[in-house]
Formats: structure tokens, C-alpha cells, sequence
């Protein structure tokens, strides 16, 4: 389940991110996102809020949003419709496809959301690729970097990569509060239940759920 193709909806993408996904193992979008950065320039063409902070290179398209006090570091490159919204930060190189929604307090560095995906409030997208029609439930993070920071395997393919998140296929979503743990991949159309830990290779069309026992005692003077 390493090949993008069997993750996304490839006939989906906009002609400007056709090379992206051309790629043997999803990961390896990460570095034709490194690649799609250097050319991106300077083109407001949607909104940005007077209170917004950019600093490098910013395109945005008709339609596209940037809201107040959201922070962008670039490259940054906002497909017609997609949405940064208050408070957000952004470090590229980011890619926001056509619909997609980034929101308040939610941190994306080095990723790329394709159309429909949304981390509307309070979530943390590190080094990952996020499918069309993603949705993180308010407090999820995608972490991207293991706790004594070695190299990161998927499925015990060997990465070479000290920073990968996850790789989120078409039509998942994730409850509020799920932490996924770095090189994570999880096919198209799978639930994660909110609060739930998860972590190697997830298959798609499956429910994850985390079960736990709650106990009420009472209380002694």
C-alpha cells in the first residue's frame, strides 16, 4: 500500500501538482514538494487579511483565502477555494489543493493537503500527505519525528527519513484528539476513532477504535 495510486484519486489532482504523486512510494512526494517549492513565486490573486504575516513566496489563486493573524512561512501555494484560517501557521513548502481548509491554531509545516482535505482547529500536520476529502478531528496530530529521532521505516521499509508523518489516503477521517505516529499510513476511506493512538500500516475501509475501561468509585473522607 506504498504506491500513491492506490491511495489518492491521481485523476484528480490540478495539472500543476501531476509530477507530485508520480512516485513509486507516497513518501517520496515530500521530496517533489521540496521540488514544486523552489518554483514557486509571488501571485496573490485570492485574499489575504491585513493582519496576516507572509514571509517568502506566496501563490494564491482566484478564490482562495488567507484569514487574520495567520502566519505563512513559504513557499506556500493556495489551489481556488482553499482556506487558511485565524491563527494558523503555515511553514513550507505547503500545498493547499482546491477546497482545502487549514484552520484556527492549526500548525502544517512541509505537507501538502490535496482537494477537500481539511485540519480545521487545533491540529498539527508535520512532513505528511493529506488525501482529497481528509478530515483531522479538532486536536489531531500527524507527528513526523520519532522520540530519540532515528530513521523512520514504514511497514519495515526503510525510509531514510528522521522526518515523516503520515500519509493519509482518500476519504479518511480521524477523531478528535487521535495522535498518529510518525510514518504512519492509512488506506483510503478508514475511520480513526477520537483519542485513539495508531501507528504502521492501517488498511483502508477499516474502523480504528481505542476502548477503555472508565471506573467510578466512591468517594472516601
Amino acid at each position: 500500500m506504498f504506491d500513491p495510486s492506490q491511495l489518492f484519486d491521481i485523476t484528480r489532482l490540478p495539472a500543476e501538482l501531476a509530477d507530485l504523486l508520480d512516485c513509486e512510494l507516497a513518501w517520496e512526494a515530500l521530496a517533489r514538494l521540496d521540488a514544486l517549492g523552489e518554483r514557486i513565486g509571488n501571485e496573490r490573486l485570492g485574499s489575504v487579511h491585513p493582519t496576516a504575516v507572509v514571509e517568502g513566496p506566496l501563490t494564491i489563486r482566484e478564490g482562495a483565502e488567507v484569514g487574520p493573524h495567520a502566519y505563512l512561512t513559504g513557499p506556500v501555494y493556495l489551489f481556488p477555494g482553499a482556506k487558511v484560517g485565524h491563527g494558523a501557521f503555515l511553514r513550507g513548502p505547503v500545498v493547499l489543493g482546491p477546497g482545502a481548509h487549514v484552520g484556527h491554531a492549526t500548525e502544517v509545516k512541509r505537507s501538502v493537503f490535496l482537494g477537500g482535505a481539511k485540519a480545521p482547529h487545533f491540529n498539527y500536520v508535520g512532513d505528511s500527505v493529506v488525501g482529497h476529502d481528509v478530515n483531522l478531528g479538532a486536536g489531531v496530530k500527524l507527528a513526523n519525528f520519532k522520540t530519540f529521532g532515528s530513521a523512520i521505516s514504514v511497514g519495515g521499509a526503510a525510509t531514510g527519513l528522521r522526518k515523516l508523518g503520515s500519509i493519509l489516503g482518500d476519504g479518511v477521517s480521524i477523531g478528535c484528539n487521535a495522535v498518529l505516529a510518525p510514518g504512519t499510513v492509512v488506506g483510503p476511506r478508514t475511520i480513526i476513532y477520537p483519542g485513539a493512538s495508531a501507528g504502521g500500516i492501517v488498511p483502508g475501509d477499516s474502523v480504528v477504535k481505542y476502548r477503555s475501561e472508565l471506573e467510578i468509585a466512591p468517594r472516601r473522607a
